[in-house]
């Protein structure tokens, strides 16, 4: 009896031991086959080569080193107004204001800015701020403008500043929503890149598990508004449109891989820049954003100098489309004014 069950027969603590190894090693290899199944669905989701699926309405312009996808309203005489959206955002999420603007005879412009939307994508894979700003500046020079008024939301935002900070002879009046700026953010040499997205088998796993995953797509911009009844089926699946592009989930890896780029030597990290910045300013901001909570707004608002802040109750992080009423009339307010 001894040998029976202290030789061969593992004790109770042993085997519990074997069984909690044996089933995470299951769980470890469910969550990989997983992830890799994710992958390869996007493979053969992302067919859409470049120009295709594109709406018929837009148009592609040459901007420096990429094309850039530009849906325009309003009549070319208009004063123009250059939207620039955020991250995961293209330029059709601004139709309602595009339209609004163009029936009071502004020249409205929308851009996609690589690698969302549908514009080309850089071959050197270059999104930091400098060179995002240089493809705006290289727009305008495409189609002619002298200056414009610039809009930006969200991380846009910063490829905004830079262009006005830098350049602020094109630019007539600047209009940030809900900026997305690492002003007074600690300055660094070096981009602080996780882990996960320095290997780019693991990068790609992740974006296509993720970010653009269609099936998450709802999910993700729950998390950016408060008025969740705004993201009807047609809305969420606009988002999700040019998802089906060749090559998707790689540059959104990449971009990624950017997205703590140095802030060292970037004026629209500069608060020092923003303090001189002599630019007619609207800063429109969610009463609820809780990505960029409405104290940045009110910082930034000490920091530009011709800064007027619009507070939008109701709204979070992308206005624009949770109350579009009260933000267009506040765009169109501020623009009847300079």
């Amino acid at each position: 009896m001894q040998k029976l069950f202290y030789g061969n027969t593992p004790s109770w603590p042993r085997r519990a031991t074997r069984i909690a190894v044996w089933l995470l090693a299951l769980v470890v290899v469910l969550v990989l086959c997983t992830l890799t199944g994710l992958r390869i669905a996007a493979q053969y989701r992302e067919q859409l080569a470049d120009g295709q699926g594109v709406p018929p309405n837009g148009h592609f312009v040459t901007s420096g080193d990429v094309k850039l996808f530009v849906q325009e309203s309003g009549p070319a005489n208009g004063v123009p107004v250059v939207f620039i959206p955020g991250t995961g955002a293209w330029s059709e999420t601004w139709r309602n204001t595009l339209d609004a603007l163009a029936a009071k005879g502004y020249r409205c412009i929308a851009l996609d800015l690589p690698p969302f939307g549908y514009s080309q994508r850089p071959a050197d894979h270059d999104y930091s701020t400098p060179r995002q700003a240089l493809r705006i500046l290289g727009l305008l020079d495409a189609l002619g403008i002298h200056d414009a008024i610039l809009v930006g939301h969200s991380f846009g935002s910063r490829a905004t500043m830079q262009v006005a900070l830098s350049s602020p002879q094109r630019v007539r009046a600047l209009v940030l929503v809900d900026a997305a700026l690492a002003v007074d953010a600690a300055p660094h040499a070096d981009a602080q890149v996780p882990w996960p997205l320095r290997w780019s088998p693991l990068r790609s796993t992740l974006i296509a598990s993720t970010v653009t995953n269609p099936l998450l797509t709802h999910f993700f911009l729950e998390q950016f508004t408060t008025r969740h009844e705004v993201l009807t089926p047609a809305r969420v699946d606009l988002y999700r449109q040019p998802f089906a592009r060749q090559g998707t989930t790689e540059a959104f890896g990449r971009w990624a891989m950017q997205f703590g780029e140095p802030t060292s030597g970037l004026l629209s990290a500069d608060p020092a820049a923003y303090r001189k910045a002599d630019i007619p300013t609207l800063l429109v901001w969610g009463e609820r954003d809780t990505v960029t909570p409405l104290a940045q707004g009110r910082h930034l608002a000490t920091l530009l100098p011709r800064a007027n802040l619009q507070i939008l109750p109701d709204a979070g992080h992308i206005p624009q489309i949770e109350t579009p009423v009260s933000f267009n009339a506040a765009l169109l307010a501020f623009l009847g004014k300079l």
